[in-house]
C-alpha cells in the first residue's frame, strides 16, 4: 500500500539533545502509534515533520509531494491536535472557530456542530476556561471538521480520566472507520497503543528503536522495560492485543 506520509533521515539538534536520522512511513488508511517516554523525541519529530521547527536535514513527503515545498496545499488535507496547547487562551471558542474555518476549503460546519454538541462544548467560553480534557476535545472537533485525510494527534488523552480517554479514542476510531483516514497517534501510554493502532514506533533518546506490529513490539518486553515503557503498562498491551484477537496466549 502506497504511503501517504514518508519521513526520511530527519535530524534536529538542540543543546543536549539530537533527533538522529528518524525514518518511517505511514500507509493510507492505517493507524500508527508513536511512543516513548518524556524527552524521547516524539514532539521534536512531529514539529520537524510539520515544519514548526526547521530540521537540519531530512525529507518529509506527504500525499506524494515534498511537504516543505507544498505546506499550504498539504495542510488543507491535514488535521493536527497538540495536547497542552494554549491556543489564544483569552479568545472565545466561537471566535476561534470563526477564524479557523476560513483557512479550510472543505470546512464542514454541520460536522463541527455535531462534534461540538457531542463533546458538550460551550462556544461562549474562553479557551483558558476549559479543562485540559475539554481543550483537547475542542481542538479535535476543529481537526475533524474539514475532512482531514491525515490526523496527527500528540498526546490527545493527556489530562483525561480512563473513561474520558476511552470516549475520546472511540470518537477518533469511529471517524477513522467512516472516513478511512490515516492517523499518527503520539503517546507515552501503552494502553492507547495496543487497542487501536496497526503499527507502533518506539523512540528513545532521539532514536527510533522499533517500528513493527503491536504483537512484535510486545515481544521486545525487556528492551521496553529498560526504557521505562513496559511495566505496569504492559498489562494493558496484553489486554488490548487479546481484545483485537492479535494475541491468543502469553507467548
Amino acid at each position: 500500500m502506497k504511503p501517504v506520509l514518508c519521513v526520511e533521515n530527519l535530524c534536529k539538534t538542540y543543546p543536549g539533545f539530537s533527533l538522529d536520522r528518524v525514518s518511517f512511513s505511514l500507509a493510507a488508511g492505517r493507524i500508527m502509534g508513536l511512543i516513548g517516554k518524556n524527552g524521547a523525541g516524539k514532539s521534536t519529530t512531529l514539529k520537524s515533520i510539520l515544519h514548526m521547527v526547521a530540521p537540519q536535514s531530512g525529507q518529509v513527503t506527504m500525499f506524494g509531494t515534498d511537504f516543505y515545498q507544498n505546506e499550504q496545499v498539504c495542510k488543507q488535507r491535514l488535521g493536527v491536535v497538540f495536547g497542552g496547547l494554549d491556543y489564544y487562551p483569552l479568545k472565545k471558542l466561537s471566535t476561534l472557530t470563526a477564524v479557523t474555518k476560513t483557512f479550510y476549503e472543505n470546512w464542514d460546519q454541520e460536522q463541527y456542530q455535531m462534534y461540538r454538541k457531542r463533546f458538550s462544548l460551550d462556544e461562549n467560553k474562553k479557551f483558558k476556561e476549559l479543562s485540559n480534557g475539554m481543550k483537547v476535545k475542542y481542538l479535535l472537533s476543529l481537526a475533524l471538521s474539514h475532512h482531514a485525510e491525515i490526523l496527527i494527534l500528540d498526546e490527545p488523552t493527556a489530562g483525561l480520566d480512563p473513561r474520558g480517554r476511552d470516549v475520546l479514542l472511540s470518537q477518533i476510531v469511529n471517524y477513522h472507520e467512516v472516513r478511512h483516514n490515516t492517523i499518527l497517534l503520539v503517546s507515552h501510554s501503552m494502553e492507547d497503543m495496543a487497542r487501536y493502532v496497526d503499527r507502533i514506533m518506539v523512540m528513545n533518546d532521539g532514536v527510533k528503536m522499533f517500528d513493527d506490529t503491536p504483537k512484535e513490539v510486545f515481544r521486545h518486553y525487556k528492551e521496553l522495560e529498560a526504557i521505562g515503557l513496559a511495566a505496569p503498562q504492559i498489562t494493558y498491551v496484553v489486554q488490548g492485543l487479546r481484545e483485537r484477537g492479535i494475541l491468543i496466549d502469553d507467548t
